[in-house]
């Protein structure tokens, strides 16, 4: 949540293509609950369940990710972030799964420096 003005729950859920969602922050990753997560999405029983466990498994689906989007006013270029989700993202991209469900929160530029700091103006170039 950014200074208490952003929640996921009352955020438009859609559908964005993996290869548009900039993930800036490099994560660290657990191969087993990745591969769950594909298996998971293939149809079948996942083989890893984290702890805490997710309040449901539906299988052929993982929980919506968290995405910021940002439209450039310069430009009218979109920028889509993901600070978050980042083994159901690499899940997607391992099952080659190209459109994703994500809860889509719109900010401003000044919210992604919360994240980003000054870096914010080396990705989004609005020149």
């Amino acid at each position: 949540m950014l200074n208490g003005s952003i929640q996921s729950r009352t955020a438009k859920q859609q559908k964005l293509p993996l290869s548009q969602i900039l993930r800036p922050i490099p994560p660290v990753l657990d191969t087993q609950k990745i591969d769950s997560m594909v298996r998971t999405l293939s149809g079948e029983a996942p083989s890893y369940i984290p702890t805490p466990a997710p309040e449901a498994i539906v299988l052929g689906q993982l929980p919506p990710v968290d995405v910021l989007h940002y439209k450039s006013p310069k430009t009218g270029k979109d920028y889509y972030f993901a600070f978050g989700g980042c083994h159901r993202l690499q899940a997607y991209d391992k099952a080659e799964v190209e459109m994703i469900d994500c809860k889509v929160m719109k900010v401003t530029k000044d919210m992604l420096k919360v994240y980003l700091g000054a870096s914010v103006d080396t990705i989004i170039n609005e020149d």
